[in-house]
């Protein structure tokens, strides 16, 4: 008896073994192959980064971590610090990820809801369009156009308010205020656009649901907001990352000047912006590696910022992942109450 069950057992293992696909060479190649070519991302951050520390190796070598914390940039008497670069970079970009987000969810929202056939498309498309606008030309609007309303709005101001260290500055309107706008309407395109097609992609059914439940127009978006909120805030953060690293329009309305302070309206700089102004000045060899180590701050800076938008997205990916796993024993206790 004994015998005739392993003698089975072997026949039903050799017919398995007989119907399993044998791995083939090209498999391997293709599965090499983009190996390789994933690998390359890899090689290609370790070789901007080798290339930074090589040339900045004369102001690590001077400043050491004194060069993050330092609040002097004055390159005649060769002392540099890069902390009001890397506070114009942050203050700017979170206060126009602020500004962008309600709005640019909004967009998305209006454009996979609520819109109707005959003008969706074309917001689509003007959304897009935006995107592909330049940055010099945010730049050149920005001087013509904000720069000069910012100003209206410091000299209207009331004197109560501008005694706050918020609002306090010359009123010229470069500045702090007029980067983060420019920055959020550069950012809200790309956000919207992420934020849309994450929307779309929630299952119909998710809808239905809601409705079928006695739920409002609101209450139903609210819920396919709810489903897709990791997308979302993915969504978000890139526009995050696209504000770190823009340059030329944050030049033109930020007032370039290398003080950190909390005043929306007192002119201000950022990491791009002062590598963009100074790199082609640099009389000496400690002002060059000083420029290129602003470069390497802003790429751990840009990692940093990734790396936690990351985390909060795995985070929330969890979170979503457990809540089913929580109702199901809930829901069997209630069976067997029942």
């Amino acid at each position: 008896m004994v015998e005739s069950h392993r003698l089975k057992i072997s026949v039903r293992r050799s017919r398995s073994d007989r119907r399993r696909p044998k791995p083939r060479s090209d498999d391997a190649f293709f599965r090499v192959a983009t190996g390789a070519v994933a690998a390359v991302i890899i090689l290609l951050a370790a070789a901007i980064a080798f290339e930074l520390v090589a040339h900045s190796r004369l102001s690590i070598e001077k400043f050491g971590f004194r060069f993050w914390t330092g609040k002097v940039w004055d390159p005649v008497s060769g002392e540099f610090g890069a902390f009001p670069f890397v506070w114009g970079t942050l203050y700017s970009s979170f206060l126009a990820l602020l500004v962008a987000s309600p709005v640019a969810i909004g967009i998305a929202v209006f454009i996979s809801e609520l819109a109707p056939g005959v003008l969706r498309r074309p917001l689509t498309f003007l959304t897009e369009l935006l995107a592909a606008i330049p940055s010099i030309v945010y730049g050149l609007w920005g001087v013509f156009v904000l720069v000069p309303l910012v100003r209206r709005l410091e000299t209207g101001m009331p004197e109560s308010l501008r005694k706050l260290s918020l609002f306090s500055g010359p009123p010229v309107g470069v500045g702090m205020l007029a980067a983060a706008a420019i920055l959020a309407i550069m950012v809200i395109p790309f956000s919207s656009a992420v934020a849309r097609e994450v929307l779309r992609a929630v299952p119909a059914s998710q809808r239905e649901a809601a409705y079928a439940l006695g739920a409002t127009r609101f209450e139903a978006i609210r819920a396919v907001l709810y489903h897709g909120r990791t997308g979302v805030v993915g969504a978000l953060l890139l526009g995050l990352g696209r504000a770190l690293g823009e340059t030329m329009a944050v030049t033109m309305v930020i007032g370039n000047n290398p003080r950190a302070a909390l005043s929306l309206f007192a002119p201000q700089h950022t990491m791009a912006a002062v590598i963009a102004n100074e790199f082609t000045e640099a009389a000496d060899q400690l002002y060059l590696d000083a420029l290129v180590e602003i470069g390497l701050v802003l790429f751990v800076v840009t990692l940093a910022v990734n790396a936690l938008s990351r985390l909060l997205i795995w985070s929330l990916e969890r979170r979503l992942r457990a809540i089913p796993a929580a109702a199901e024993p809930a829901a069997a206790s209630t069976v067997e109450a029942a």
